[in-house]
């Protein structure tokens, strides 16, 4: 069978791979001609992201939380933060008073688009004075079915910068749960707000934070048969969207470095694959690997030194590693067939990744230097595109006998199905390992858009985006 994907063609016998293109073994000069039309593709420098700094909001409440149902039967009031004084502020025309709204707007969002609870937003709730955030007037927030309050407030500071203070309340207590506050730039009011999403999400779950992050993805215009592929990166919620590339070569399979300074993607500048790495601070980018030979997505270690990649030489496909800084590379596997993918476990010391060594498209695990190869997918069906959880308890595969995401444990045992699209595939993992990220692409009109799912398979939603996507990589939480 012929298997194609998003413009890669391979003849693979009666399995269909999902392969992704480009890059090498060794780096070598970019032609002048080679180097302009690279240069070209790159689009304006993103603007430096500003700092977020954490302040003591002094000793807050802390107990047990006294609701004892079910999260997703949670209800949270989320009215507008509060302000000391109206005052102009370049993260909204309005003042200091309108942003307080979007900001509760913005954490309502995020709330209720993680399917764990029911938040109320502010548009429909009283909006509380400056004094009452420290000291709620609880009889007014009693009768509307929330067992949980969130005040916070937003003050304009001389040097331009803004304050942001983020409270919860169980309103069966009346108690404070927890409190925080962040000094940010204006331009980074929306960072504020997703912290304190992941405050509240962290505090009433016990689980670890992820709204502070972004996820880099590979946006797509154009007719089926000439797609032009850009690489784009945004909010965890798809705000703030920005391209990176032009779309004069085609970019694929981005992902952020472990400390967000930088991405790692695939380009054609005339034909030819390349790893690149863009250092998303200065807007430039280096050349890691080049090579004639068809090689396939690069993926970081967790301590950002090294990049994983798969490269195809005289029909046989192996998994090398290269510095992120470029260099010689070293073959970690050496077996005839197929064997692309790659991703580390947390710790960094195995790998997980596909191939058909067995006859069909299945999943095994690596130490890190390439011994201890194991098969650990069983069961009948494929796997493909494999990545591990944050956590380290789970990997995300593509099932590729029916293109739905699954997932399963290190040893391959737990195997749960979480979709249910036509074509569902490359799964990757929210920061905290509850949700995956996938593309899905609709049948016969080759679009593609990004979803999230969380780990139940019960809470599927659709990411916007300006334009078709596909390839997503989320990052880590933001430093």
């Amino acid at each position: 069978m012929e298997s194609h994907h998003r413009g890669f063609r391979l003849e693979i016998g009666p399995v269909k791979y999902v392969l992704f293109a480009a890059a090498a073994l060794l780096a070598a000069p970019l032609s002048a001609q080679d180097q302009a039309v690279q240069n070209q593709d790159l689009g304006q420098p993103l603007p430096e992201g500003g700092v977020v700094e954490t302040i003591d909001e002094g000793e807050g409440l802390s107990g047990s939380v006294s609701f004892e149902g079910n999260l997703d039967d949670l209800g949270i009031a989320i009215p507008g933060f509060a302000t000391d004084r109206d005052v102009s502020t370049p993260a909204n025309s309005s003042g200091t008073a309108a942003l307080g709204k979007e900001l509760a707007r913005v954490i309502t969002a995020d709330l209720r688009n993680n399917g764990l609870f029911k938040p109320t937003g502010p548009d429909s709730l009283p909006q509380p004075t400056f004094n009452e955030i420290t000291s709620p007037n609880f009889p007014t927030w009693s009768n509307r079915g929330a067992e949980m309050l969130v005040h916070g407030y937003v003050r304009g500071r001389t040097d331009g910068k803004l304050t942001v203070g983020c409270y919860l309340y169980d309103m069966a207590l009346r108690s404070e749960l927890v409190r925080e506050g962040w000094v940010v730039p204006p331009a980074d009011w929306r960072r504020a707000a997703h912290k304190c999403s992941d405050l509240i999400y962290s505090r009433l779950t016990g689980e670890s934070p992820f709204f502070d992050s972004r996820i880099a993805y590979i946006a797509e215009t154009g007719p089926k048969d000439n797609r032009s592929k850009r690489l784009a990166i945004m909010d965890s919620d798809g705000a703030n969207h920005r391209f990176i590339t032009t779309g004069r070569s085609t970019a694929l399979t981005p992902r952020y470095s472990p400390d967000y300074k930088k991405l790692s993607y695939l380009s054609y500048v005339d034909g030819n694959p390349r790893i690149y790495v863009y250092d998303i601070g200065t807007g430039r980018q280096t050349l890691i690997t080049q090579s004639d030979n068809p090689t396939f997505a690069p993926r970081w270690s967790p301590d950002g030194n090294w990049l994983l990649y798969s490269m195809a030489v005289g029909g046989n496909t192996d998994i090398y590693r290269v510095s992120a800084r470029g260099g010689e590379s070293i073959r970690l596997t050496d077996t005839p067939g197929i064997d692309i993918g790659g991703s580390y476990s947390p710790d960094g010391r195995q790998i997980v990744f596909e191939s058909d060594r067995s006859g069909a498209q299945q999943c095994y695990v690596m130490n890190a230097d390439g011994t201890n190869q194991r098969r650990i997918s069983f069961g009948g069906s494929r796997c493909a595109t494999p990545e591990w959880s944050p956590r380290g308890d789970q990997i995300a595969f593509t099932n590729s006998s029916t293109f739905n995401i699954s997932v399963m444990t290190p040893s391959g045992g737990n195997v749960r199905v979480l979709t249910n699209g036509w074509q569902d595939e490359a799964p990757t993992w929210a920061p905290n390992g509850r949700i995956i990220q996938f593309f899905r692409t609709e049948r016969n009109s080759g679009k593609a858009a990004l979803y999230q799912v969380d780990l139940t398979g019960e809470n599927l939603r659709q990411l916007p985006t300006p334009v078709d996507a596909s390839d997503p990589a989320w990052g880590p939480i933001l430093p």
